[in-house]
């Protein structure tokens, strides 16, 4: 008996043995939090000492907190490549010390720090949590990557269940995504992956991670009660907190931040003719020849890729043979009223007078591409270089852009792409850093040097670029993100539209994508079969509720091409037209994207971030604040069992209005999914009722005709307010306020429409217009057709009126 009692006292100290064994190897692995030890208050922030490191979270303004942590004595002191707002002003705030947390209060905000985990939690002024971190929240892991020590710096947030999560930019061939509450998103840019470190919650607030090395995103930790952030490399952790609660409003700060969007050409808002790829002058002229003598709508006519060929990548000539008088040209477009897009490339064959300055001054990468025309290894030029930046718009500049008048710019292959060899960029040394800490924002700073050069060189044209990747803050550049090379199928098609929605929601208001795709299995597709008519068809309809509106990729396509039957051709047509009847609403649109910081393309999380069933739709969004859009992306009319499938799709009604059926006027009650019928014919579309919708006349391009006679539709059962921007529609006068508003306000309990006064002036504005009224009740006011009879007819001559209808 003693002997089992010893044998037990035994046995029990070495498990105590063995579990404090565990407990100590366990602790090693486990991240040890930061404790505050001391703070000190300052003009823009607080600086917190920490057992082990520093933290600093900064004021930026009453609803914007900057929060830097390091493990290091210093926290980073460099600017940063994304923020450019410099933060002059300094925002009132009070610091409260209590015996668990420091409390810094705002006018707006309250931002909660845990003393003993310095896990940051932000609460409104009444106390509600936005958001919190985790208590393992932010650290620094040392790690070894291609050879390179660093560290990995990850941010962790607590993350309730009823919460849903956008941005993160354009992944296009992430099937489906739109939510990424319990996803993973890798946001390491290459070839056909994007990354923009923007995040928003429904619970009210954005994260911006101010990071450029290759990130992943983790959205379902802990059992979907977490998310987190990690970057691969990193000398600090750095993120910006917005507080909406709105979507807007989140974006409004994000671009407070990183820059606004410029205002594009109208011209930029109409069709763009694209195509892999026009081999001539003569081709060129044939496609203008073709749009403008059958009176088809288009504004631009792109010129892609290898004019230049047999000469090497990065040449910026364009062959004689082929194009023989390039002035005259883009003379010959501009005569007919059609504005011209190039594509220039970041890349350098060796052999060209342009690869040879740039290596003369350091300003080429070791990167190289794989040509897949030419098959041999061209060479990035280093964006991050700002005397490569200026070299290399000078070349283009001279060769090409201001010589002969282009007005557009495709800026393609700007990932840098390198193929599976990602490592290499890691180790690259740009003129900044090591590529393992900079080459998500090659793009933005390619974007920069090619902007600036545009602004200060060709001061009378707006700037309109086209990249295949974007980065947080390079809306201020004048881009609009495509997305890639996607291939011509219903499965491609059907990824884009969630990728739009979230790329607009990741703060970059201009995204587009190739209207078809852009390959079949690398070759063209065969556009006069049937289920390749059906699948342009439906994604043309898609492209027409686009921010950017373009056709492109490999095959003939235009809509005056032989490859469309008749019945084709006019519903392509019917959209097109529809698109420039709605030039007043978009143009207006452009105009809230950079007076207000507005976005075009909404995810319905934007205007009904309080119904919940909005969460986990990828397939319908806002256009603006009127048309709610439900692409058709299911192949309903050529797929092998088409006999059996209804000609319609599911669409939800957010619950928090009332819906119109634009084709037939139908009014709808929200709060219900219907079966939306979805002939070829048309895309479902529906209107919010207490919606004003202004529409031009038919024109074959977007300033044809000014905006003298307008047909204002009117969808009553609720209130509604639209303000219209119009200003000369190119060069940046508006900038030094040259443009012009009034605003639109129904009243539906009276059934009044005020009219404001016009505020500001221009060159060349109307004096007088006419408003053609027309209050939508079933087919009187509905599909794209201007309405026979008007209910009201106003003349409008900039002073305020009222109109009872």
């Amino acid at each position: 008996m003693m002997f089992k009692q010893l044998s037990h006292k035994s046995a029990k100290v070495t498990q105590s043995i063995v579990l404090i064994i565990l407990l100590l190897t366990g602790m090693s692995t486990m991240p040890a939090l930061a404790v505050i030890k001391s703070f000190k208050k300052a003009a823009d922030g607080v600086t917190f000492t920490l057992d082990k490191g520093l933290m600093k979270v900064l004021i930026r303004k009453d609803d914007i907190i900057e929060v830097e942590y390091t493990i290091f004595d210093a926290l980073e002191t460099k600017p940063s490549l994304v923020v450019n707002n410099k933060w002059l002003q300094h925002v009132p705030y009070q610091v409260t010390d209590g015996r668990a947390e420091v409390v810094i209060t705002t006018s707006k905000l309250k931002v909660k720090i845990n003393k003993a985990t310095n896990a940051i939690t932000y609460t409104d002024l009444k106390g509600n949590v936005i958001t919190a971190e985790d208590n393992d929240n932010k650290s620094m892991t040392p790690a070894t990557i291609a050879g390179i020590s660093t560290y990995n710096v990850t941010t962790q947030f607590n993350s309730p269940k009823d919460e849903a999560l956008f941005g993160l930019g354009c992944h296009p061939l992430d099937s489906m995504s739109i939510n990424y509450k319990g996803r993973n998103q890798d946001l390491a840019i290459k070839y056909l992956t994007g990354a923009i470190p923007v995040m928003l919650s429904t619970k009210g607030y954005g994260l911006m991670w101010d990071n450029y090395s290759a990130s992943n995103f983790y959205g379902g930790e802990a059992d979907n009660t977490k998310f987190k952030y990690v970057s691969e490399s990193g000398k600090q952790v750095d993120y910006f907190f917005f507080y909406g609660p709105g979507f807007d409003h989140i974006i409004d700060l994000y671009r407070t931040t990183t820059g606004r969007a410029p205002m594009f050409g109208k011209w930029a808002y109409g069709l763009f003719q694209s195509q892999d790829r026009y081999l001539s002058e003569d081709e060129i002229l044939s496609v203008k020849d073709n749009y403008r003598n059958n009176h088809i709508p288009v504004d631009v006519i792109v010129q892609d890729w290898y004019y230049w060929d047999p000469l090497p990548i990065g040449s910026h000539v364009m062959k004689p043979e082929r194009y023989p008088h390039p002035q005259k040209l883009i003379d010959a477009l501009h005569a007919a009223n059609l504005h011209a897009m190039i594509s220039i490339w970041p890349v350098f064959g060796k052999g060209t007078p342009n690869y040879d300055a740039l290596d003369k001054m350091g300003g080429l990468t070791d990167i190289t591409w794989d040509n897949v025309v030419t098959h041999t290894f061209d060479t990035y030029y280093d964006a991050h270089n700002p005397k490569a930046r200026e070299l290399y718009w000078d070349q283009a500049r001279d060769s090409l852009i201001k010589r002969y008048g282009w007005d557009a710019w495709w800026i393609d292959q700007c990932e840098p792409d390198n193929g599976a060899l990602l490592d290499a960029r890691r180790q690259s040394n740009f003129a900044i850093g090591k590529g393992i800490d900079y080459f998500n924002t090659y793009s933005l700073q390619h974007t920069k040097g090619v902007y600036e050069g545009w602004r200060r060189d060709i001061p009378g044209k707006r700037a309109f670029f086209l990249v295949r990747q974007s980065f947080a803050g390079e809306q201020r550049n004048a881009s609009t993100l495509w997305s890639s090379d996607i291939e011509c199928t219903f499965h491609d098609f059907k990824d884009q539209v969630p990728q739009g929605i979230n790329a607009c929601t990741s703060g970059i208001p201009y995204w587009t994508s190739d209207i078809g795709g852009y390959h079949y299995h690398w070759k063209p597709a065969d556009w006069s079969q049937p289920d390749k008519r059906e699948l342009f068809t439906r994604w043309f309809q898609f492209g027409t509720f686009c921010p950017i509106f373009r056709i492109h990729g490999k095959g003939e396509r235009a809509i005056f091409s032989k490859n469309w039957d008749e019945n084709t051709r006019s519903i392509l047509l019917n959209f097109d037209k529809l698109r420039y009847r709605l030039m007043p609403y978009i143009y207006s649109l452009a105009g809230r994207v950079t007076k207000d910081n507005y976005t075009i393309m909404r995810s319905l999380a934007f205007d009904y971030r309080g119904d919940v069933n909005v969460y986990g739709i990828p397939d319908q969004y806002m256009f603006g604040p009127a048309f709610m859009v439900n692409p058709v992306t299911e192949q309903l009319y050529t797929s092998s069992d088409a006999a059996k499938k209804a000609k319609a799709r599911q669409v939800y009604l957010p619950a928090a209005s009332k819906w119109y059926n634009f084709w037939t006027g139908e009014l709808l009650d929200g709060g219900q999914t219907i079966s939306a019928a979805a002939p070829i014919e048309i895309l479902p579309l529906y209107v919010k009722a207490g919606s004003i919708i202004p529409m031009g006349p038919d024109v074959e391009y977007a300033t044809e005709k000014p905006n003298s006679n307008i047909e204002l539709r009117i969808y009553p059962g609720a209130d509604a307010s639209f303000k219209f921007y119009e200003d000369e529609n190119d060069n940046y006068n508006y900038e030094k306020g040259q443009s012009a508003t009034f605003t639109l306000n129904w009243n539906d309990k009276t059934h009044k429409l005020s009219i404001s006064d016009t505020k500001g002036h221009f060159p060349g504005q109307l004096k007088n217009r006419t408003f053609n009224i027309v209050m939508v009740k079933g087919t009187h006011g509905s599909d794209v057709a201007l309405t026979a009879k008007a209910d009201k007819v106003v003349k409008y001559a900039g002073k305020a009126i009222v109109v009872a209808l």
